[in-house]
């Protein structure tokens, strides 16, 4: 079971939470864009253009519907921990959000890295989580 899978909220009302909580957290400029497979929102903060892109299965069924209102209560979710994390000095701006910012090309941070990423993990050039018992020097 997924988060919210169960949730009433209209996607309108989880819509409206998104853009007051980004208002509270001082963002100044705020969109959204719908299409039959997804959808996007678009806000403005910190100097900073940042997109979210929100997949969600075709059609009009009420699964298909609950699906879609569920993913709205998961983003919203998303956002306002990530705002919260910043507020509290968790991490920066830029540690919470930077896949999501918006490059002047229209492309987010993401969508430039991920192909390099994937190089980088296949290629087996990642230094380990913790150094080999054979790399310490002996102990006197």
């Amino acid at each position: 079971m997924t988060y919210a899978s169960k949730t009433k909220v209209p996607i309108e009302r989880t819509r409206n939470e998104i853009e007051s909580t980004l208002a509270k957290y001082g963002a100044d400029r705020f969109a959204y864009f719908t299409e039959p497979s997804k959808a996007m929102v678009v806000f403005e903060i910190a100097e900073r253009r940042v997109r979210f892109d929100l997949p969600f299965p075709e059609g009009t069924s009420e699964r298909v519907m609950q699906e879609r209102r569920a993913r709205w209560r998961a983003l919203f979710l998303c956002i306002k921990a990530k705002l919260e994390a910043v507020a509290s000095k968790i991490e920066t701006f830029e540690e919470a959000f930077l896949a999501h910012v918006v490059l002047p090309d229209g492309q987010t941070v993401y969508q430039h890295t991920a192909p390099k990423l994937d190089a980088i993990a296949k290629g087996g050039n990642m230094q380990p989580l913790l150094p080999s018992p054979k790399s310490e020097k002996a102990k006197p």
